[in-house]
């Protein structure tokens, strides 16, 4: 009988659990037995977060990389900040166009004549023909207003084509923290489920020893109370990662509630969920009492019936990558002031300044340029002409108007712009600081991460492996109890869980280091 190391090396499987524990539990376990034990330590080796789930057929299969172009294409967040761009855009048209003249168009519609004795005489309405009176009024701006304005807006619309590049760089972080997160989760139900199908078969063998006389009932009882806590280890792992589908698929703008039914079948990995009985003819060794007779504590269930709430997708990804972020500390460091929300800042800086231009520009005061001409045919108390009855009278008149008594409004607005634009670059000095400070805690926690990992991946998982090969060997021999067994089988779970917990710090970190210094790539494709 192959070892259990030999077993786990070769079979690829997270924890084959108690059914390679106790491919011999009793020492005089025949060779049926311990054929059947043998059969499911030759399933093919899969990557943790490739292996399959109980979902329903055609569930769709999401991938990080195809996570991140979706992202890209239906993040709510991200269109908001593009729509951002096409609004500071239009507002340019607007800053560029000169000040729209004012054209007045109007008649006299009634006249009366009022007496000494407060009465009215020759009372009369007027045709649109007999008079009419239009006015045309220009703004005339000085100081180059509209070149300061055009370009404020033209630093806004640079401001907003940042915070586009700053909205795609939080979103595609949370969207990693939270695949790697379903994805974490994944691995370790994936652990659970392999301990879960091999504790069912090995509970089949021991009900099959039990009836046939080769063990007490105590041992199927001690293997029964110890088991439990694999099934919660279950529960826990699929809500974990049901939560995390949830996650990803509102940031992908994906209804999560939007899912097949039949999930959480363990018919579609073929897995038994409850252990069969021992014939009604079969007696219980010790007791002399039929099996069938009535419900004993051995024959409770020992499995729950779910193990997966529907989800929208299934996340994959191989979660065992293990990846360098292929840049040097010295150049994620010089790359820190480029990053998308110190450039926002910055630009913000840039824009403040161009409205303290433009406010200062009102020192220069605009002046409004007026004509107008006026027609009419009523009668005109004008000096009498000798060739001709008059018929129309026509006036023109020109007008220029100023305003006066500026200056304080002026010297005001252009304290708050100071005062704004100073706020706007303290601000700016804060987020390029606290960038760089994100920096320096992310590169700590990406060598904290690397070290822990690899610890793992250097021989605590091995020893994990081999306490429990020896600590079987030794139950097989007669020198440890069942339960010391189960104990090493802990360890050993607890040990590829925590695995799979440093493999998750890990790939958090570099994506974290992405996040913070705003160099593409150094998140690894799984």
């Amino acid at each position: 009988m192959r070892s259990v190391v030999d077993v786990l090396r070769r079979g690829g499987a997270v924890v084959v659990g108690l059914g390679v524990l106790l491919g011999g539990v009793p020492t005089g376990a025949g060779p049926g037995l311990r054929q059947a034990m043998a059969q499911p330590r030759n399933a093919p080796a899969t990557a943790p977060g490739m292996r399959p789930l109980p979902l329903p057929p055609g569930t769709p299969v999401v991938t990080l990389e195809a996570a991140e172009k979706l992202l890209v294409e239906r993040n709510l967040v991200v269109l908001a900040a593009r729509k951002g761009v096409d609004a500071a855009r239009a507002q340019r048209l607007v800053a560029a166009a000169l000040p729209p003249p004012q054209v007045t168009v109007g008649n006299t519609s009634a006249q009366f004549n009022e007496t000494q004795r407060n009465a009215f005489d020759g009372a009369r309405g007027l045709g649109p023909q007999n008079n009419v009176n239009a006015a045309l009024s220009v703004l005339v701006e000085r100081g180059g207003k509209r070149t300061l304005r055009t370009r404020l807006a033209e630093e806004n619309i640079t401001v907003a084509e940042t915070q586009v590049l700053d909205a795609l760089r939080g979103q595609l972080f949370g969207l990693r923290q939270n695949f790697l997160a379903a994805l974490q989760a994944r691995a370790n139900l994936e652990v659970a489920l392999a301990n879960r199908a091999s504790l069912d078969r090995t509970e089949a063998l021991l009900r099959r020893q039990l009836r046939d006389g080769a063990i007490p009932e105590g041992d199927l009882l001690r293997f029964q109370a110890n088991r439990i806590q694999f099934e919660a280890d279950v529960t826990n792992n699929a809500q974990a990662y049901a939560q995390g589908v949830a996650a990803v698929a509102a940031l992908l703008a994906t209804d999560a509630s939007a899912f097949q039914p039949g999930a959480g079948t363990l018919a579609a990995l073929g897995i038994t969920t409850t252990v069969p009985e021992a014939p009604a003819v079969a007696v219980r060794p010790g007791r002399g009492t039929p099996a069938g007779r009535s419900a004993e504590p051995a024959d409770a269930p020992t499995t729950v019936r779910t193990v997966l709430s529907p989800v929208a997708f299934d996340v994959r990804g191989r979660f065992d990558t293990i990846a360098d972020p292929g840049v040097s500390r010295d150049e994620m460091a010089q790359a820190v002031p480029n990053r998308p929300d110190v450039l926002v800042a910055l630009r913000q800086a840039g824009a403040a300044a161009a409205n303290t231009l433009l406010v200062e520009a009102a020192r220069s005061r605009d002046v409004t340029l007026g004509a107008s001409w006026n027609r009419t045919r009523l009668p005109q108390n004008l000096p009498q002409i000798s060739n001709a009855t008059p018929y129309a009278n026509n006036q023109f008149a020109l007008s220029l108007s100023i305003p006066i008594f500026t200056r304080p409004i002026t010297e005001g607005n252009l304290a708050v712009a100071a005062a704004q634009q100073a706020q706007v670059e303290a601000q700016a000095r804060q987020v390029l600081f606290q960038a760089r400070a994100d920096f320096a805690g992310a590169w700590a926690g990406y060598q904290q991460a690397r070290a822990l990992l690899g610890l793992y991946s250097g021989g605590a998982v091995a020893r994990a492996e081999e306490a429990y090969a020896s600590s079987e060997r030794a139950y097989l021999a007669g020198g440890r109890s069942l339960l010391d067994v189960m104990d090493a089988l802990r360890t050993l779970n607890g040990t590829r869980s925590a695995a799979n917990n440093a493999r998750y710090a890990y790939l958090v970190a570099l994506a974290t280091l992405e996040q913070a210094t705003g160099i593409a790539g150094i998140t690894p494709r799984l």
